[in-house]
């Protein structure tokens, strides 16, 4: 799975992508608000370890990891 954190402009926030070995987008969700999206796509209970990957991931930047 890759992790791709996007940057907003003006009042568009930040996103993250989650995309599958394919490249298919998996899920598309603000980084103040990743619950949701994450519970839709069975990977709730690794919410903590994604997201601390996103925080430390540079806005641009694809980053592969393992779930």
């Amino acid at each position: 799975m890759y992790v791709i954190k996007v940057k907003g402009v003006a009042k568009i926030p930040d996103y993250v992508q989650l995309r599958d070995d394919a490249f298919t987008l998996l899920a598309y969700f603000r980084v103040d608000r990743p619950e949701k999206s994450l519970d839709k796509i069975g990977l709730a209970d690794k919410a903590a370890y994604i997201m601390e990957i996103v925080r430390e991931l540079p806005f641009g930047q694809i980053k592969k990891i393992d779930v």
